[in-house]
Parts: structure tokens; sequence; C-alpha cells
């Protein structure tokens, strides 16, 4: 009798460490996560220097499909051109502009994004649990429109000399600049225009890339809220591919009509603005314009979307890793 006495309690004790740690254990997998400010801008970097082929061989191509002659005329053919005549490291050309382009703009519209989210929580609690919902995605949307519009100007000058040095290559060699790397072509474009050079064309560039934050970074939230949800998947690789896949399909979907309407702006000669220019498309070519081009753009923006979320995410293991915190479930 004593004997079993003395064996249950070391059983009612075990039992009630035991839900101890477990209720440990479930506060320290469900308490928010604060994250560093810089892994939105060091995972687009590490994105970019996968991705930056893609980009290149669409702008040239686009460049040389213009020109006469027996210039190529696929992405294939545009990415054997640059090799054949600039080698490997020419699918590389402007990749220093691109990066401090993901350093300044990423860096802020992520680290902005992911503060609003740890310092504005949801305050509505599920009824069946009595936790806190996670921000709606109206919540979302305007949470990432802020950081991205932030982010734009942030990295607006670095977004100049992308377009300068990809541009370069394509461009008679008494017009190029011959910016070395990004720093030598910042310094030399204000020095030789000015520092308003750095804010050129700010205002439009912020506004796209408050639509693609909210596409972007709102999207992949919901998806992977929504995957882990209603699905057997787990927080894992497949999940992160999935809902970054269709977060890419929502970003290229939601920019492309104002790629369609920077780039009549841009082409149309005399002074044409957005209003006049809406009007004319829509008269001509009914709503089909809004998505001229949805395929190069999803083949541009797909994959930079998807290498950017999982590199995201990858940080985000590492450091609960590094710092002891459960996994997610």
């Amino acid at each position: 009798m004593q004997a079993a006495r003395s064996e249950g309690r070391p059983a009612a004790a075990s039992s009630t460490a035991t839900m101890a740690k477990g209720e440990k254990d479930k506060s320290v997998t469900t308490r928010s996560i604060h994250y560093p400010f810089w892994f939105g801008g060091s995972a687009s970097s590490m994105a970019a220097c996968v991705t930056h082929p893609l980009d290149l061989g669409e702008l040239i191509q686009v460049r040389l499909q213009t020109r006469t002659g027996d210039m190529p005329k696929s992405m294939s053919g545009t990415f054997v051109h640059i090799v054949k005549h600039n080698g490997f490291r020419g699918l590389y050309s402007g990749l220093s502009a691109s990066l401090l382009r993901q350093i300044t703009y990423s860096t802020t519209r992520f680290g902005i994004y992911e503060e609003l989210k740890s310092r504005f929580p949801s305050r509505r609690t599920d009824p069946a649990t009595g936790k806190p919902k996670p921000p709606s995605l109206v919540t979302l949307i305007a949470m990432a429109s802020a950081s991205g519009f932030v982010g734009g100007i942030a990295g607006n000058a670095a977004d100049v000399l992308n377009v300068r040095m990809q541009h370069d290559a394509a461009l008679p060699p008494a017009q190029r600049r011959n910016y070395a790397h990004a720093l030598d072509g910042l310094v030399r474009m204000v020095r030789e225009e000015g520092v308003a050079s750095v804010l050129r064309g700010v205002w439009p560039n912020s506004a796209r890339a408050a639509a693609m934050t909210a596409s972007q970074l709102a999207s992949y939230d919901v998806f992977k809220r929504t995957l882990l949800r209603l699905t057997p998947m787990q927080d894992n690789l497949a999940t992160h591919f999935s809902a970054s896949f269709l977060a890419g399909v929502v970003a290229a979907t939601v920019t492309s009509p104002v790629d369609v309407i920077k780039t009549r702006v841009m082409s149309s000669s005399g002074d044409h603005g957005v209003v006049r220019v809406l009007r004319e498309v829509s008269a001509k070519e009914g709503m089909r314009w809004m998505f001229k081009g949805w395929v190069p753009s999803f083949l541009r923006l797909g994959p930079q979307t998807i290498c950017t979320f999982l590199f995201l995410e990858s940080h985000r293991k590492v450091y609960r890793k590094i710092n002891g915190i459960a996994e997610p479930v």
C-alpha cells in the first residue's frame, strides 16, 4: 500500500511536470517571435543573386528585338548572345545595383511590415480558443502598402542605378555610362546630375512599390495561414513554396496594369498623362490591356517571390534554432 502511494506520488508529480512542460512548450511556440529587422533585405538579396539573369535577359531581349539584323528573338537566344559576347559574368551585369536596391528597398519594406505586425496585433479573439486572431487581410494590406511606399523612397536611388546599369549593355558604346559598380554610379550620378537625381521618378516608383509589397507580403501571410488551417500541410518547405508561388501570381496580376500604364506613358509622344492614357487604351483594347505582358511579368516575379520567401523562412528557422525557440505547430 505504501509502495503504491510512493509510486503514485512520482506519477502525479511526473504528470504535473509533463503538463507544465507541455504548457510551457505551447506558450513558447505560440508567442509572437520578433525577428531581426534585416532578414527581409538579406533574403531578397540572396534571391536577387538567383534571379538577376532573368531580369537582365528580359530587359536586353526587348532592346535587342528593336534592332535590325540577326539579333536573337527568344529568351534562350538572348542568354546565348549575352554569354557569347560578355561571358557568364555578363548575365550578372548590374548585380551590385540590384543588391543595393534590395539592401535599401527590401530591408525597409520587410522590416517596417514585420514591425507593424508586432506593434499592432489584432484585437479580435478566437471564440474557440480565446487567443488573438491574426490580422485581417485588409489590415495586412494597409500595413504592407505603407511599408512598400516608404521602401520605394528608400530604394529609389538604387532603382535608378539598377535600370541604368542593366540598360548600359544595350546602348551604343559612345552612350554607355560604364559605371564600375553601384557606389561608383551613385557618386557619379550625384556629382554630374545633382542630388535631385536620386529622387528621379520617386513617386510612381513608390506607388508601384506599395502595390508590390501589398500583393507579395500580405498575400503570402494569408496564403500560408490558410494552407496551415485548412489543409494537412505543416509549416515546412512545401507550404512555403506553395504560399510564395500563389503570392507571385497575385503580385504579377496586381502590378501588371501599373506596368502597362507606366510603359505607355513613358513611350508616348507628347505630354500624355495617366488619365488620358487610361481612356485611350480602354477605348481601343477594352479591359484586356490590364494583363498584357502578364506571362513575362510572372516569369520574372514568380521565381523572385518564391526565392525571397524560401530564403526568409530559412533565416527564421535558423534564428529559432539558435535561440532555442520551438518550431511552429
